[in-house]
């Protein structure tokens, strides 16, 4: 009925897509090993203790989980994810906040996971021809290098583009991987000049698949099933007799990640969405527009995966907030300061688990607990995207830029200003008529730039059951294509 994701099977090509696979000794893994390490073959894991996390190995597909022990070799599954509760001596404020870890997927981001739901569904249908296609992975930093990631296991080539004025670590990195790596201008902010290039692509060759994230639902439902799954484990371990789950706060990047705070909403139906973005570039606030520095996440339009009906607040975080609590938490002097505060070691020892864009979502979420003056019975949860590895250039350029080291005063300032002192301004709570006036800004990027169907439009709005109702119940259907297509493979697990 509507263009969700397209799951037909193109048999001639999928025959020609199993002995490829066979050739590779590539097994796929299903959505639901990923929600539950437990589900994978006990040969598997056998064979993942020789290989490292970052590995080119078809093996590390099975890695593609929020529950991998945090190691950089021959490790195998937690029975929860890797997740911090920021301290109330951080924080400032008494509600529990849960973030959870990106760092330790294959490529160190989440990313790796939404990749692989939109290439995936074109290979067990055989859509996608691994020998004459090329994926192209539009993106603002990490899902270029996920997809560029996944092709390799998977045996397609790629091609990553992603803003020039992005962290030099990604660039160093994609240079190894991809087949080739295209920079376009600006910086996060820029999406517009990414669509651009795709459309250049489209234009002049014939062999490239766009996966765009901003726009493929698998990214959605990978986040709504697994995600998703990850956060309500984490409540559910958490919460004792007297929790109650507040809400979800994610800074809109995709929107995909989003996928999985619709998941918590319809287990936890009195709980929240709150959706962050950059106050420089004020897109769901205000219709506004800019440049920002919180890598990772885009701005300027509102992604096509949105499910903006399902929102329930937007919240502006000004980059300074983010850039300074992440230069708190990876700074020698930061770490030390928070020690004389009594923050624990072990606390301590995760910081690192935090880059840019999840010291944003931390920003976000106590914003979220002060509007609402949560207690200490309310839990939020958020998502830390990557890690600090992805950013050490940055804190290298910061301590240029201010011409010495990061001090203790410094991390008190910064900590006092940016942290204890957030406000509840640039926050707004959604009605219905202004959850519309953000949806229908979608027309403009996805309609008249994209091509997209405005009936689909009116639908996401309109026929809420039928759209996002039915994307959320499209996993075990993609699970069985997968396990069709292993059974063709016929590799002995």
């Amino acid at each position: 009925m509507y263009r969700l994701i397209d799951l037909t099977i193109n048999e001639k090509q999928l025959n020609k897509t199993v002995e490829i696979a066979r050739k590779r000794n590539l097994i796929i893994p299903t959505i639901a090993q990923m929600k539950d390490p437990e589900k994978i073959p006990n040969s598997i894991k056998e064979k993942l203790k020789d290989v490292g996390l970052w590995d080119i190995n078809p093996l590390n597909l099975f890695r593609i989980t929020w529950k991998n022990e945090p190691v950089e070799k021959g490790g195998l599954y937690k029975k929860l994810p890797n997740y911090i509760e920021l301290p109330s001596e951080i924080t400032g404020v008494k509600a529990r906040i849960f973030a959870m870890s990106g760092k330790f997927f294959p490529t160190g981001a989440h990313k790796v996971g939404a990749s692989f739901a939109c290439l995936v569904p074109r290979l067990v249908t055989g859509q996608f021809n691994p020998e004459y296609h090329v994926a192209v992975w539009p993106s603002t930093g990490n899902y270029c290098r996920g997809g560029a990631y996944n092709s390799a296991l998977l045996g397609c080539k790629s091609i990553a583009i992603l803003p020039e004025n992005m962290s030099r670590e990604r660039f160093e990195w994609l240079s190894k991987v991809a087949g080739e790596v295209i920079a376009t201008p600006g910086c996060e902010s820029n999406v517009k000049e990414i669509y651009d290039i795709t459309w250049e692509l489209k234009r002049t060759r014939e062999d490239v698949v766009i996966l765009n994230q901003f726009g493929e639902l698998g990214n959605y439902l990978w986040h709504y099933e697994v995600t998703g799954s990850a956060m309500r484990e984490i409540i559910e371990a958490e919460k004792g007799e007297r929790g109650n789950f507040a809400g979800v706060c994610l800074t809109s990047g995709s929107s995909g990640t989003l996928g999985s705070a619709d998941y918590m909403k319809n287990v936890y139906p009195k709980s929240k969405i709150a959706v962050g973005e950059a106050l420089q570039c004020p897109t769901l606030l205000s219709n506004g527009f800019g440049d920002h520095r919180i890598e990772g996440i885009g701005d300027k339009h509102v992604p096509w995966i949105h499910n903006v009906k399902n929102t329930d607040m937007v919240i502006g975080i000004d980059d300074e907030e983010s850039l300074a609590l992440f230069r708190l938490f990876n700074e020698p002097q930061g770490q030390e300061y928070l020690r004389s505060l009594g923050v624990e070691e072990d606390i301590i020892s995760k910081l690192s688990w935090v880059g840019i864009s999840g010291a944003a979502n931390i920003i976000m979420s106590i914003k979220f607990a002060k509007y609402y003056e949560l207690t200490e019975n309310d839990m939020i949860i958020t998502v830390l995207t990557d890690s600090a590895d992805m950013y050490r250039s940055r804190l290298n350029e910061m301590e240029d830029k201010r011409g010495r080291k990061y001090s203790m005063k410094d991390a008190e300032v910064d900590h006092g200003r940016f942290v204890l002192g957030l406000r509840t301004d640039n926050m707004e709570e959604l009605t219905y008529r202004s959850r519309k006036r953000i949806h229908n800004l979608k027309y403009y990027t996805w309609i008249e730039q994209q091509g997209y169907n405005v009936e689909e439009l009116n639908a996401q709005w309109y026929d809420y059951d039928n759209y996002w109702g039915k994307l959320q119940k499209m996993g075990p259907e993609l699970d069985r294509l997968i396990e069709e297509f292993n059974k063709k493979v016929g590799l002995v697990y």
